[in-house]
Parts: C-alpha cells; sequence; structure tokens
C-alpha cells in the first residue's frame, strides 16, 4: 500500500509513460512485471499502476524506504532489462520525489 506522509524519509518514483492509443494495455503489463522483479529488492515498498481515461498514458507509483533503496530498485529494473524495454512500450518521463505536503479528510 502507498504510504504519503511528509517527513516519512519514502522516497516515491513516479514515472509518466506517453503510449499509443492501442498500447496502454502492453505498457501496464509490462510494468506489472516490472514491479514483480523490483518487489525482490530490499526496501522496495510498493508498487499503483494508473491508466488515463483518454488511453495514452501510464502512471507508475512506486515506492522506497530511501533514495539508496529507490537507486537499487532502479539498478535491478536496468540490469533485469526493463528499462531499456520501456521504450517499445512508450516514452518515460521518470522523477523522484519525497512528499511536500498531503491534506486526507
Amino acid at each position: 500500500m502507498a504510504i504519503i506522509r511528509v517527513g516519512g524519509g519514502i522516497i516515491t518514483q513516479i514515472n509518466v509513460f506517453t503510449v499509443p492509443e492501442v498500447g496502454q494495455a502492453a505498457m501496464i503489463d509490462h510494468l506489472t512485471k516490472a514491479a514483480q522483479c523490483a518487489a525482490q529488492e530490499e526496501g522496495w515498498l510498493s508498487a499503483s499502476l494508473h491508466r488515463s481515461l483518454d488511453g495514452t498514458r501510464v502512471v507508475n507509483y512506486a515506492q522506497s524506504v530511501s533514495l539508496e533503496a529507490a537507486q537499487a530498485v532502479i539498478a535491478r529494473l536496468r540490469r533485469e532489462g526493463f528499462i531499456a524495454r520501456n521504450q517499445a512500450y512508450g516514452e518515460a518521463h521518470p522523477g523522484l520525489y519525497e512528499v511536500a505536503f498531503s491534506l486526507e479528510r
């Protein structure tokens, strides 16, 4: 489960993929396999995949316990070829983030 709170030290990788209109399902399938691989890395916490309603984007929201753990997850995915294979499904726009503000009801 995703954890969203200020000051928790958790690092979130948010990666927005632009995909062809008919490519959303294939990207989600690919990222599901990547998340299953990443889950084996120490410090990995969660992954959530989101599909845009217009069919042109997929967002991967993945969390790790620290920056070092996030970097280890990315290194594992690179070694396993997942990051290189992303290009076959769409264009990636990745970034690492920490929570700056959160408001809940």
